[in-house]
């Protein structure tokens, strides 16, 4: 019986993959047909033809991403089995099969349901106490494209005869997941999504949304197929706009990259917080104290008095020279430019070239009447000729330059770091000691918690282009031609119903040249998202929150974290004073909603107990999770034979090398403080060559040396501990920091220690 119904499964998934194949190729000859069309010079029938080409690559991409595992569930309903009863013999589909996108067959008869649908969502919300009119649902395990198990759940097991009760064994999808090695990339979770989460990754797109939830309750996961539920069920709306995902670093977001790819979406940001202003990619952290400074709400308003302070009246009169006719500019005149600038509440780039028409129409009159009175005849006629002859004098130049200079963000923070007489003058109630902590070369690069305040400056600065508006003016009328086009193109190709005018639109030369969605979103600071995903949201600061803000004014947000794993020294200490800057002192329930996951499905129980009792001795707001199983391996703690730092290397890597005996393919993650980091990467590289990466790089080796701080959001079959004092001593969030150290393992858990000094 099992022999058979695993032969029936594998016959239908063969079939899936037949439609599958049959749309590639389909895809493929309309990607060649419309390459080999004969658009001569006509730069129209170019446009309509590039924007054809970008639709089908886009759909032959789509089909290619989710070759493997295309279906993995099968639902069978009372009304499902009425059915086969009374089916036509030819009909072998009697059940709904879940995948990670539609089928339908050359009828239009549906073969395979996407997993965002409604129809599909008793697959993960189906309970023995709830089964929702579901009889039975089955997992298909599968390997490449060949089904190799199936495990099924019986929610209604009256009528099930002997032998199909005997054929209901196994572990489960979800026990089988949970026990296979990592890869050092994330595997998407959709086969195996349980009901709370699938709740939460359902649930509206409106408003703020923030999952709390302890280690390895799948908060990422459930972050990144919300996502993709979201772009499917809210297309229309997130098409154009996207979705932006932020993860703490660049090693989690290499960890995810491959997930949102593999649920059917490639339009969707991945940024770290350091990538989220357009030509900057900061990377380096400041010192705990420094984030702290840089993190405040009070350097948005410090930004904004120091480009105010950047306009500047001239205290005495100054003598130009135009051409060789001396000229005095009276400090009123620049007074009354810079106020009529002001008056228009531009930003100050923007408002500068107020200032500088009406500073010259000012200076020009003024140069007109002292021409006048020199005997000269000047008339309306030759102001443009005087004007011109002012804005190309240095002089001029200089000194308008001095009153209002034009200021880019990078050069407004740069100024403010290296300049320690103008940040005081900015700052007259911070003592010393807090201005000492802005300190730097004004060639440093940009940190990690610059970025936000680089925003914010561009935000008050704006830029400094007139024709910006005349732009946008013509960037709508073109958008409203794109589109006519459109539609006359897909009634000359006779792929109506097939294409969407918005979308082939979307694809024209003019706005291809500018990129995808995802791309144009990414390199513009003005973009706004229809809907951001956060991931360890525990760990930003106001000013992170106030960029994000600007990212998302619709307020549309899903925020996922664990407070208690908070380790940055700006990060907030609960969720309430967390979304302030987004949803300002509104209570839960208004403006912003609290979900919690509270079961770890990644966790060994006698690590979640350990982790939790640990982070519960040293007060953090620990949400209390169960783990859904127990490994074989105690936790292990070893202690380094002496104090020294070669020492400890040496019994980090005795620890790894035990490990890889009990398992030789599974991930080891090393973690350590950064003073420890290279002596125990040097150790771990000279001994295992070609296998040991550090940061971001391990992620590609089976073993992989990094800080807590880069560990955060990853997990791996084993990990190591290195010295978990120095973790819990090194900084002011140190339990933190050991609590998502110890709780990154799926298996195996190891503390080297280190030994006396004597």
């Amino acid at each position: 019986m099992a022999s058979a119904e695993l032969d029936r499964e594998r016959a239908y998934v063969e079939k899936l993959y037949e439609r599958l194949d049959e749309l590639r190729t389909d895809a493929h000859k309309q990607l060649q047909r419309v390459h080999s069309q004969d658009v001569g010079g006509n730069h129209q029938s170019r446009s309509e033809r590039d924007a054809f080409a970008r639709v089908f690559e886009d759909r032959i991409a789509q089909l290619n991403e989710v070759d493997e595992r295309l279906a993995f569930g099968r639902l069978e309903s009372d009304a499902d089995a009425d059915a086969d009863r009374d089916a036509d013999p030819d009909d072998d589909t009697p059940f709904r099969y879940i995948g990670r996108i539609g089928l339908r067959d050359e009828n239009l008869k549906p073969i395979l349901l996407d997993w965002r649908v409604p129809q599909a969502g008793p697959f993960y919300q189906a309970t023995a106490a709830t089964p929702m009119g579901i009889r039975s649902r089955r997992h298909l395990l599968s390997k490449g494209r060949r089904i190799v198990k199936i495990e099924d759940e019986i929610f209604d097991s009256e009528g099930l005869t002997d032998d199909e009760a005997s054929q209901l064994q196994g572990e489960g999808a979800l026990m089988a997941s949970l026990t296979t090695e990592r890869t050092g990339r994330m595997h998407d979770i959709v086969a195996t999504i349980q009901a709370e989460q699938d709740r939460i990754i359902r649930s509206d797109l409106a408003g703020v949304l923030v999952v709390q939830g302890g280690p390895g309750t799948g908060k990422t996961a459930v972050a990144l197929h919300r996502a993709a539920y979201l772009l499917y069920s809210h297309r229309d709306r997130l098409k154009s706009s996207g979705v932006l995902v932020v993860g703490p670093s660049r090693a989690f977001l290499q960890y995810i990259e491959a997930v949102l790819p593999s649920l059917g979406e490639t339009g969707v940001v991945l940024a770290s917080v350091g990538q989220l202003y357009p030509g900057v990619d900061a990377i380096t952290e400041d010192e705990p104290e420094v984030a702290v400074v840089k993190g405040e709400t009070a350097m948005a308003s410090l930004i904004e008095r120091a480009i105010r302070s950047r306009q500047r009246v001239p205290a005495e009169p100054q003598q130009l020279d135009v051409n060789g006719e001396p000229l005095t500019l009276e400090p009123h005149v620049i007074a009354n430019a810079i106020a009529r600038a002001n008056e228009k509440r531009k930003p100050y780039n923007e408002a500068r070239v107020s200032f500088v028409k009406t500073a010259l129409n000012d200076l020009t009159r003024a140069l007109a009447a002292q021409l006048r009175s020199h005997g000269n005849t000047v008339d309306e006629d030759d102001y443009g000729m005087l004007r011109e002859d002012l804005r190309s004098a240095y002089d001029v130049k200089v000194a308008l330059n001095t009153a209002w200079i034009p200021l880019s963000p990078q050069k407004l923070l740069q100024d403010l770091y290296a300049r320690p007489q103008w940040l005081a003058e900015l700052t007259p109630t911070w003592s010393p000691a807090k201005r000492a902590l802005l300190r730097r070369d004004r060639d440093a690069p940009f940190t990690v918690s610059d970025i936000p305040l680089l925003d914010e400056a561009a935000e008050h600065l704006g830029e400094h282009n007139e024709r910006s508006a005349a732009l946008d003016r013509e960037n709508k009328q073109q958008r409203k031609r794109d589109i006519e086009n459109a539609e006359n193109a897909i009634r000359n190709m006779d792929v109506e119903g097939l294409v969407h005018a918005e979308d082939l639109a979307d694809n024209f030369a003019e706005l291809a040249s500018r990129g995808t969605t995802a791309e144009r979103a990414a390199a513009d600071r003005t973009w706004t998202y229809g809907h951001i995903v956060v991931d360890e949201a525990q760990e930003l600061s106001p000013m992170q929150w106030r960029l994000l803000r600007r990212r998302g004014p619709m307020r549309s947000f899903t925020i996922v974290g664990d407070i208690a794993q908070a380790s940055a020294a700006a990060s907030a200490s609960s969720w309430r004073e967390a979304v302030l800057p987004l949803v300002g002192r509104a209570k839960l329930g208004d403006g912003w909603r609290l979900e919690e996951l509270t079961v770890n499905y990644r966790t060994p129980t006698q690590i979640a107990d350990a982790a939790q009792q640990m982070a519960e001795e040293h007060g953090l707001p620990v949400t209390r999770s169960t783990s859904v199983r127990q490994s074989e391996w105690p936790i292990v703690t070893v202690r380094a034979s002496g104090a020294g730092d070669d020492v400890l290397a040496q019994a980090v890597l005795d620890a790894v090398t035990a490990d890889r005996e009990i398992d030789s393919r599974g991930t080891i993650g090393v973690i350590a403080t950064p003073a420890a980091l290279d002596s125990v990467f040097s150790a771990l590289a000279q001994a295992l060559p070609g296998e040991t990466g550090l940061g971001a790089v391990g992620l590609t080796r089976q073993v992989a040396v990094m800080t807590p701080q880069e560990a955060k959001g990853l997990e791996f079959d084993s990990v190591v501990i290195v010295d978990r004092t120095a973790i819990l001593e090194g900084s002011t969030r140190g339990a933190s920091a050991l609590y998502v150290s110890m709780t990154r393992p799926t298996q195996r858990l190891t503390i080297v220690e280190r030994g006396s000094s004597l």
